[in-house]
């Protein structure tokens, strides 16, 4: 088992979003050894469509890539919407990649890496529907279960999670990237 003890991995969620796409890379990484830190853009609790409540550790405009070696981004429909529209989240993540910090994105999640402008060039999955979205944004969209386009691992829907989970500890064990640019 890859081993990331001394890892801090930021997921970045708010009210509606996928609770499996939340709880399953979170046990992923913390069966790896990484400490999980849930960041919203607001404090207190947050809960999924599927009734998943968990507490807020920090807030969106109080956090700073620097003090992580990764970032997730569960998807839902609601979340996703909602992150889009929080400077905070988006300069978050914006910050992952100037950094070449792994970040891990499923299903919704890509469209606060679409509003960061970080998808130029950049090979990706997603829910069929961001498709456009993410090809409007620079993107070549492609249907497969997880792609990994140089530490930005992208999967489709919580059926993937699997192989997402596998590659999301794989590229946070590897480290930064130094094609994974702003």
């Amino acid at each position: 088992m890859t081993d990331l003890t001394g890892k801090r991995v930021a997921f970045v969620a708010t009210d509606g979003f996928e609770d499996s796409e939340l709880t399953s890379p979170w046990q992923a990484v913390t069966d790896a050894g990484a400490e999980a830190v849930l960041i919203a853009p607001e404090a207190g609790t947050i809960e999924g469509k599927n009734g998943h409540s968990q507490s807020v550790d920090a807030v969106t405009g109080e956090s700073s890539a620097a003090e992580f070696d990764a970032l997730v981004l569960p998807g839902g429909v609601v979340n996703a919407d909602n992150l889009r529209m929080d400077d905070g989240a988006v300069a978050l993540a914006r910050d992952f990649f100037a950094q070449g910090k792994p970040v891990g994105v499923i299903c919704h999640g890509g469209w606060t890496l679409v509003e960061a402008g970080v998808l130029e060039g950049r090979t990706v999955t997603s829910y069929p529907s961001l498709k456009t979205d993410l090809r409007n944004a620079g993107a070549e969209w492609v249907d497969e279960e997880v792609v990994v386009d140089q530490g930005l691992v992208s999967s489709r829907t919580p059926d993937d999670l699997p192989a997402f989970n596998a590659k999301v500890v794989e590229e946070i064990a590897e480290g930064r990237h130094a094609g994974q640019t702003a």
